[in-house]
C-alpha cells in the first residue's frame, strides 16, 4: 500500500470496531504518554495491561522522566486527532479545565518575519503535566489497566521470544527484583532506553541507530496573560539560515491559568540562558507580539532552559534477528527536534499502528515486524520533515540522504509558498501538524504552483 494511503489510514479519527483479546498479560515499560496511549490499545486486546513507571504519579507535577516538562508543548492536530480517537472527547474535556483552541485568526505564523495567511487549522495548547495528567486518567479509568510504581531493571526471555519483564517495586530495596510474565512487552522509556543493553545481554543485537546532530537549546518562559493581544492565542516565528537573522522557532501560546507559555529557540554557540534580561532581549528580535508579551506582562517564575544535541532513531525493521513479545513506541523508536512539536503526536500515531497490527491477525509467537513496518512508516515521515530542515543549517554536518539537496531545495520552495498562498498553506500545515504524509507534498501540480507563487513574488521583494 502507498505511504501516502497507509498513513491516511493510520491517522483515522473513528476508534476500531474489529477488536478482540489475543493476550492474557501485557506490560508496558514506562507512564509517558507514548505509554498510556500503548496501554490504551492493548486494553482492547489483553485481558490485564500493566504500566510500570517509576515517577511520582502525582496530578498536575513535572515528572523526573520527562526533564523538558516545563517547556512549551503545543498538541498538533494529528495527535488531537486521535487522544479523541482513543478517549472520546478528551479535547473537549481538556478545553473544557482550561486548555486553550487556537483556530483562524488566533494563529498568527511568520517566516523569517512576514506574516503568513490565515488557515483554518486548529492547536490546542497547555502544559504538559496538565496534558498528561489528563491522559493518565483516562487510561487507568479502564478495567483492565493498572500502574505499578517500580523500575524495570530486565527482560526474561525464553526461546525466540521474550516472556516477561524484571522490575523492582517502588519502596522495595534494589537488590529484590520480581518476575512478572507477560505474552507482550512495549517499550516506552523514551530516549534513554535500556532496551538495546537488555537484548545485547541476552544475545540479541541492539537495533541500529541513526542521528543528527543538532545542539539545540531552547528557553520556556511563563508569563501572566492580560489583554496585550485580544483574539491571539498562539504565535510562532520561524527564522531559516541565510536570512541574516539566527535561525530558530519560537513559539507564543496561551495556556491554563490564564498564562502565556513562551519558546524561544537556537543552535550551537546560540542557546538561550536562564537570564530574564537575555531572554526578553532576545524578544526584541521577533515579531513585536513577542517582546510586548515579555516587556508588559509580569513573568512567572524562573527561565526554564533544556538542550537536546540530537535527533536519534533507533530502526528495529533493520533487524535481522528479533525476539517476539516485544515492541517500542515514542522517542524510545524516534525523538526529533521538538521544536517542530511531533513528538506527543508521533507517540499517538504509534498507538495507532499497535492497534492496527493487533488487529491484522497476527502471530503472537513471532516477531512483531508488521507492527515495526508500520512504525517506520510514521517515523520516516516525521524524520524527513524535521531533519531535512535540520540538516540544512550551517553548523549540522550530516549525515546527509540521498537525494538531500533536492529534497531541502523543494521543501524550502513550498514553505516560501506558503507565506501567501492559502492553498499551500493549507497542505504544507497538513503535513507539519501530522495529518498527511510529506509524499502529498511534492506533486507535480502542487510544486508548479509553489513555483509560480515564489516567482510572482520576487520582484516585489526586491
Amino acid at each position: 500500500m502507498r505511504p501516502v494511503r497507509r498513513f491516511r489510514e493510520l491517522g483515522a479519527a473513528r476508534p476500531p470496531a474489529d477488536t478482540r483479546v489475543l493476550l492474557r498479560r501485557a506490560i508496558v515499560l514506562g507512564g509517558s504518554i507514548a505509554g498510556l496511549l500503548a496501554a490504551r490499545v492493548l486494553s482492547d486486546h489483553a485481558a490485564e495491561v500493566i504500566i510500570l513507571e517509576r515517577d511520582d504519579q502525582d496530578p498536575g507535577r513535572t515528572r523526573p522522566g520527562v526533564p523538558q516538562s516545563t517547556q512549551v508543548h503545543v498538541l498538533l492536530d494529528g495527535g488531537r486527532v486521535q487522544l479523541d480517537r482513543w478517549f472520546p472527547g478528551f479535547s473537549h474535556g481538556m478545553l473544557a479545565d482550561g486548555a486553550v483552541l487556537s483556530k483562524g485568526d488566533a494563529i498568527r505564523m511568520y517566516v523569517d518575519g512576514a506574516l503568513k495567511v490565515p488557515s483554518n487549522d486548529e492547536i490546542v495548547s497547555a502544559g504538559r503535566p496538565f496534558l498528561e495528567s489528563r491522559v493518565r486518567a483516562r487510561a487507568l479509568a479502564l478495567r483492565n489497566v493498572r500502574l505499578v510504581a517500580a523500575r524495570a531493571r530486565g527482560l526474561t526471555f525464553a526461546g525466540d521470544r521474550v516472556t516477561g519483564v524484571r522490575y523492582t517495586a517502588d519502596g522495595d530495596p534494589a537488590d529484590r527484583v520480581t518476575d512478572l510474565p507477560a505474552d507482550l512487552v512495549v517499550d516506552a522509556m523514551g530516549r534513554s532506553s535500556r532496551l538495546g543493553d537488555w537484548l545485547e545481554q541476552a544475545g540479541w543485537s541492539r537495533p541500529p541507530m541513526r542521528r543528527v546532530g543538532i545542539d539545540l537549546g531552547y528557553a520556556t518562559a511563563h508569563f501572566r496573560r492580560d489583554d496585550t493581544r485580544p483574539g491571539v492565542s498562539t504565535v510562532q516565528s520561524v527564522v531559516q539560515p541565510g536570512s541574516g537573522q539566527r535561525p530558530g522557532v519560537s513559539v507564543l501560546t496561551a495556556v491554563e491559568d490564564g498564562r502565556w507559555s513562551m519558546l524561544l529557540s537556537g543552535f550551537a554557540d546560540d542557546h538561550p540562558t536562564r537570564d530574564p534580561e537575555d531572554f526578553r532581549a532576545r524578544c526584541r528580535r521577533l515579531p513585536e507580539i513577542f517582546s510586548s508579551v515579555a516587556e508588559r506582562c509580569p513573568m512567572i517564575g524562573p527561565v526554564a532552559t533544556y538542550r537536546q544535541a540530537d535527533s536519534r532513531r533507533r530502526d528495529f525493521h533493520a533487524l535481522r534477528r528479533l525476539p517476539a513479545g516485544l515492541v517500542a513506541v515514542g522517542d524510545a523508536v524516534a525523538s526529533f527536534n521538538p521544536v517542530y512539536g511531533q513528538g506527543m503526536s508521533s507517540a499517538a500515531l504509534h498507538a495507532s499502528c499497535l492497534s492496527a497490527y493487533l488487529r491484522s491477525g497476527p502471530t503472537i509467537s513471532a516477531p512483531a515486524r508488521g507492527y515495526f513496518d508500520l512504525v517506520r512508516l510514521v517515523v520516516d515521515a516525521a524524520w524527513q520533515t524535521s531533519t531535512t530542515n535540520d540538516l540544512g543549517l550551517p553548523h549540522v554536518d550530516g549525515p546527509y540522504p540521498r537525494g538531500f539537496r533536492v529534497a531541502h531545495r523543494l521543501s524550502d520552495l513550498i514553505l516560501r509558498a506558503s507565506v501567501t498562498d492559502a492553498d499551500i498553506n493549507h497542505r504544507f500545515l497538513q503535513v507539519t501538524h501530522m495529518r498527511a504524509h510529506p509524499n502529498t507534498l511534492i506533486r507535480p501540480g502542487l510544486l508548479l504552483r509553489a513555483v509560480r507563487v515564489t516567482r510572482a513574488r520576487t520582484p516585489a521583494a526586491h
